[in-house]
């Protein structure tokens, strides 16, 4: 199995090299890995490893993809397009049936909706087609009052959010993401992946868990009825299997907002450093002020679906708490094969790890990797 790492780092930088080495060293099962960084808008770190992949290589990026799609929504909030306080059925009237009327987008954000997922579930090619989500869960009876609590809303939160930029705008999230994001600064991270990017698709894989890695998998599996188990794909006829997901055609063309996204290291650090720094010579996407109303902490308490406490700002993922070393503005979010894609205005460093592996436990967010490759970033980019 290849242990050899790729790329390049800039001078100060080499520690991290170093310190993706040591993690690949250490692993069974290599993950096919890319390490991207950014500091101040310029890229430091451009490292990969793993049989059959290398820096340009694309693949499913689950729900890193929430990232680029909230930073569409944050953008449009910027503009004073949508407001953050007004209902969401102040925009899509349809949304407001069964109790879900005073709802903000504010709360929609922060995965308060209560929505989660469907009575009867979804398919996979039903998954792939926002609108479609959207439409169905519009008429859904919440599992808990909107607005109460919180719970990962994982399948389904960009199809909610893009259902209102849609009907605001006229326009889809992913065109919107195309126009005024990924096409100017030439980002590898599409929501639809264009058919003649297909060639430098690699695939996404399973890890077979050892006898107790698969004993406390079955432990913690979720009633596919639960609050976790409709979020997770798991109450329909078929459940969802992730990597048949991430494999779909269907799901790479169409690029669901919520999970479908596909792309590389490169692409999702690129994305983190426009939306904080400058980058060839255009000023930040976003304004102090917008980063400062999407990122923090913005739902105290236990997320009703993962169990993790402390979970979310708006749209983005709340990650100071679990990396205390980043600035408490720091604004980002997981993937379901272990990887993690960040600003930290603090700093000045974008961050992006992406797997073709799922790690183990499978589909649980950020591989623990990420502590101590993020952190050897920051404890480089303090330095020079």
């Amino acid at each position: 199995m290849a242990r050899d790492v790729h790329g390049t780092v800039a001078e100060g930088f080499e520690d991290v090299r170093e310190e993706f080495a040591a993690f690949l060293a250490g692993e069974t099962h290599e993950p096919g890995a890319q390490l991207v960084a950014h500091h101040h808008g310029r890229r430091v770190v451009d490292l990969w490893a793993g049989e059959g992949l290398d820096g340009s290589s694309l693949t499913t990026l689950y729900s890193i993809t929430k990232g680029a799609a909230h930073l569409v929504v944050a953008l449009l909030v910027q503009d004073g397009v949508l407001d953050l306080d007004r209902e969401v059925a102040a925009y899509w009237p349809e949304f407001g049936a069964e109790g879900k009327g005073r709802l903000t987008l504010r709360e929609l954000l922060a995965h308060k909706a209560g929505v989660v997922g469907a009575e009867g579930g979804f398919t996979l090619a039903e998954l792939a087609d926002d609108r479609l989500v959207a439409a169905r869960l519009a008429g859904s009876k919440p599992l808990w009052e909107p607005g109460t609590a919180y719970g990962y809303h994982a399948l389904v939160i960009g199809a909610l959010t893009g259902e209102v930029v849609r009907r605001v705008t006229g326009r889809s999230l992913q065109e919107l993401y195309e126009e005024r994001v990924r096409a100017p600064y030439g980002l590898d991270f599409h929501l639809g992946l264009p058919r003649e990017l297909e060639p430098r698709r690699v695939e996404v894989q399973s890890l077979l868990p050892t006898p107790e890695q698969a004993e406390a998998l079955a432990a913690r599996a979720a009633a596919p009825d639960s609050i976790r188990g409709i979020a997770l794909g798991q109450n329909g006829s078929e459940p969802l299997d992730l990597v048949a997901f991430g494999n779909d055609g269907r799901v790479r063309a169409l690029g669901p907002a919520s999970s479908g996204g596909v792309g590389n290291a490169r692409g999702v650090a690129g994305m983190y450093a426009a939306a904080i720094s400058t980058v060839d010579g255009r000023p930040p996407l976003l304004a102090p002020g917008t980063v400062a109303a999407f990122s923090g902490l913005r739902t105290p308490g236990t997320d009703l679906v993962t169990g993790q406490a402390d979970h979310f700002g708006l749209g983005f993922e709340y990650l100071a708490g679990r990396y205390p070393f980043l600035g408490s503005d720091a604004f980002g979010h997981s993937g379901a094969t272990g990887s993690l894609g960040f600003a930290d205005p603090a700093s000045g460093v974008a961050y992006a790890y992406t797997r073709r592996r799922f790690a183990f436990p499978s589909g649980q967010g950020a591989s623990p990797e990420n502590g101590r490759l993020a952190q050897s970033v920051l404890r480089a980019a303090a330095r020079v």
